[in-house]
Parts: C-alpha cells; sequence; structure tokens
C-alpha cells in the first residue's frame, strides 16, 4: 500500500482560477477552489405593547453593549426561520413576524444583514446565553450610547420611520454609512 507524502494539502495557492474574476484558494492537486463568501446575519426589532427588546451581549465582539437579537443564518434553514430561532436563543422569547424591515451590507467584514420587524408573542423574556441580560426598552428609553453596531441603530431608526402603518418598504443602508464602528454611520 502506498501512502502519498503530501500532509495538508488542499486549497493553498492564492490564484485566479479560469474563468474567475479574483484572486481565489486554489488546491494544486485536485483543483478544488476554496470560495469564501459573505455571512448572512438575521435577526429582529421585537415589539412588545410599544416597547422594544434588547439583548445586552455576552459574547465579542462588543461584549456589554446592546443589540437587537440577531446572529448567523445556519444551513437549511431560511431567513424568518433564522430571526426567530436568533430571538429565542438570545432572550428566550417567541415572536411572530410582520415583515422585513431592513437588509444592511456591510462589506468590510463581508455581512450581509436581514432583520426583521416581529411581534412579541408575550413579555416572557429572559437572557439566553449570549445575552447578559434582555429588556424591553420605551423608544426614549433606549441605551443610544451603549448600543453594539451601527445596524442596529439603523433598524430601530427604519422602524421607527415605517411605523405600524402600510409602510412596507424595505430599508437599507443609510447613505454612506459603512457599518465600521470607527468610522461614523
Amino acid at each position: 500500500m502506498t501512502t502519498s507524502s503530501k500532509v495538508g494539502a488542499g486549497p493553498s495557492v492564492v490564484m485566479v482560477p479560469e474563468g474567475d474574476n479574483r484572486p481565489r484558494k486554489v488546491c494544486p492537486d485536485c483543483g478544488f477552489i476554496h470560495y469564501r463568501n459573505p455571512l448572512v446575519v438575521v435577526g429582529a426589532v421585537c415589539v412588545w405593547r410599544g416597547r422594544i427588546l434588547l439583548c445586552r451581549r455576552a459574547i465579542a465582539p462588543r461584549h456589554g453593549y446592546w443589540t437587537l437579537p440577531a446572529g448567523y443564518l445556519e444551513l437549511e434553514e431560511t431567513t424568518v426561520q433564522g430571526a426567530i430561532r436568533e430571538v429565542r436563543e438570545e432572550a428566550c422569547a417567541e415572536i411572530e413576524i410582520e415583515r422585513l424591515l431592513g437588509v444592511y451590507d456591510i462589506a468590510r467584514i463581508s455581512q450581509v444583514q436581514l432583520i426583521y420587524a416581529a411581534r412579541l408573542k408575550s413579555d416572557a423574556i429572559a437572557p439566553g446565553v449570549e445575552s447578559l441580560e434582555v429588556a424591553l426598552f420605551e423608544w426614549d428609553r433606549i441605551p443610544w450610547d451603549d448600543l453594539a453596531f451601527p445596524s442596529v441603530r439603523w433598524a430601530l431608526d427604519h422602524y421607527r420611520e415605517a411605523g405600524d402603518g402600510d409602510d412596507r418598504a424595505t430599508r437599507s443602508n443609510p447613505p454612506g454609512a459603512t457599518g465600521d464602528m470607527r468610522r461614523p454611520g
């Protein structure tokens, strides 16, 4: 029996594959191409009787800051299923999705965020493993200076802008906004 002396071979050569337009890691032995694509984040602005659910992060990045319940979409789940799961995992809450609120492109970290507007089925909330605490905030009590990410503010502003009426337009990044915590926007 013969064994190959190449241990750890795989996508290790950076090149522009034939028919492509950008550098990718390619396996020199079999030609396998390792594509790195953006991650999809799903979450929701969840409301109970006019108050908005926020979670204080128990994980990095931005440990201790407030955010919407949101996280990475899993394989073989729809974006709606993912948003419902994230709310359940981070705030032990059940929601009913009302509409897609916003799609935010955060190219610097290769994320696309889909944030839904949702109604909490009850005020029964509790911190999940990724949350230090959870709370329902009246608009004027939201801890604006302690929000974890610019996209949280965007989604909250877009939720308020859309209101409870017939405005079903899906929002996106504000003009010039990058989602970078180091720069305005």
